[in-house]
Formats: C-alpha cells, sequence, structure tokens
C-alpha cells in the first residue's frame, strides 16, 4: 500500500473528506467532520486508526508495527507502521473498522444529512 492508495481507499467512502487542519503534512480522512484516519506525508508510511480498545492492545501484541496512537487517545487509537509487514487486506480492514466505529458514533442527525445507513 502507498499514500496514493490509502487516499483512493479512503476517499471513496460515503462522507469523507480530506484536510489538513493541523499542518501542511498530516493528513487527516473525516465522516461526517469526525476524524477517522490520519498519516504524515513527510516521516515514514503510517496511519492512525481508530479501533476498539480490546482489539487495540491484541494488535499491539500481535505485530510490531502497531503501536499505541501518537498523539492520539492510545486506549482507542494505534499508529500502524506501513512497512509492508502487515498485509494489505488487513490494512484495509482496519481502515473499514475505524470508519464505522466514528459512523457510528455520529448524531443521528449527523448519519441521515450524509445518508449513512451504518
Amino acid at each position: 500500500m502507498n499514500i496514493e492508495e490509502l487516499r483512493e481507499y479512503c476517499i471513496a467512502k460515503k462522507g469523507v473528506t480530506e484536510e489538513f487542519p493541523f499542518d501542511e503534512t498530516t493528513l487527516v480522512f473525516k465522516v461526517a467532520g469526525k476524524m477517522f484516519c490520519l498519516t504524515d506525508l513527510e516521516d515514514d508510511f503510517h496511519v492512525a486508526l481508530k479501533n476498539l480498545p480490546e482489539k487495540n492492545m491484541e494488535l499491539r501484541e500481535q505485530f510490531p508495527a502497531v503501536k499505541p496512537g501518537y498523539h492520539m487517545n492510545k486506549k482507542h487509537w494505534n499508529t500502524i507502521d506501513i512497512d509492508g509487514s502487515i498485509p494489505d487486506d488487513l490494512i484495509y480492514e482496519f481502515i473499514d473498522t475505524s470508519y464505522e466505529l466514528v459512523a457510528k458514533s455520529l448524531p443521528k442527525k449527523k448519519k441521515e444529512e450524509f445518508n449513512l445507513n451504518i
């Protein structure tokens, strides 16, 4: 996976926008205005993704490339090094999970506004 594949995958999801809210190198993907995926365009390729706390602990034990979320709530977020040690299909699953968790947490009105059937 490369940065363009990540971008294309995220932006294809319903209600997703991309922004640089922090600086000119931190690309953030949001669903209905809430972050679900972050990456830095200048550092080594990694992504920050949300998951359930118990799953985060499991992933950190299973994969050395999965670490507590950098500058994020470490209970709910992981930073994942995209270094080839985790298959792309699993990375896509992690992105899907992050998107779904964030989308499900949105108020009903926001879900309706963005036509999210989650």
